[in-house]
């Protein structure tokens, strides 16, 4: 039911998890999806299990890289997945908005695909009407 309401005529805001069902494996063809708001990088929840993969990542890779392989390529994985949802052919265009002041930063641009470009915009302040 949810993506039947994506149709060429509709105009609505649909909100789906990174990770989830609907921010991976759909195509929602032509202009039935045309932007995709990511709020965050997607990391993983820090808990139990995942220090220990953390730990295990450091023994493989160095104490120096365990957190990049624990927590920051899982969620920048993400973050792609869910931006293939508006741009999945040549033809298809639309705008990915990246919603965390992080995705600005040189070592996080560098894991996202090149083609991407990522600018930060800064919301105009709407002026009082006069009274």
């Amino acid at each position: 039911a949810f993506l039947a309401r994506f149709t060429l005529q509709s105009r609505g805001i649909g909100f789906a998890v990174l990770g989830g069902s609907f921010a991976e494996g759909i195509d929602l063809p032509g202009d039935r999806l045309i932007d995709a708001f990511i709020a965050t990088l997607g990391l993983p929840q820090v808990n139990p299990v995942n220090e220990q993969i953390r730990e295990r990542m450091g023994v493989n890779f160095g104490a120096g890289q365990s957190y990049d392989y624990t927590y920051l390529y899982p969620g920048l994985q993400k973050v792609v997945q869910a931006a293939g949802r508006v741009i999945r052919t040549t033809s298809d265009r639309g705008v990915v908005y990246l919603i965390d002041d992080r995705f600005t930063r040189p070592e996080i641009q560098s894991l996202l695909p090149g083609w991407w470009k990522v600018a930060r915009l800064r919301a105009r302040r709407k002026e009082p009407a006069p009274a």
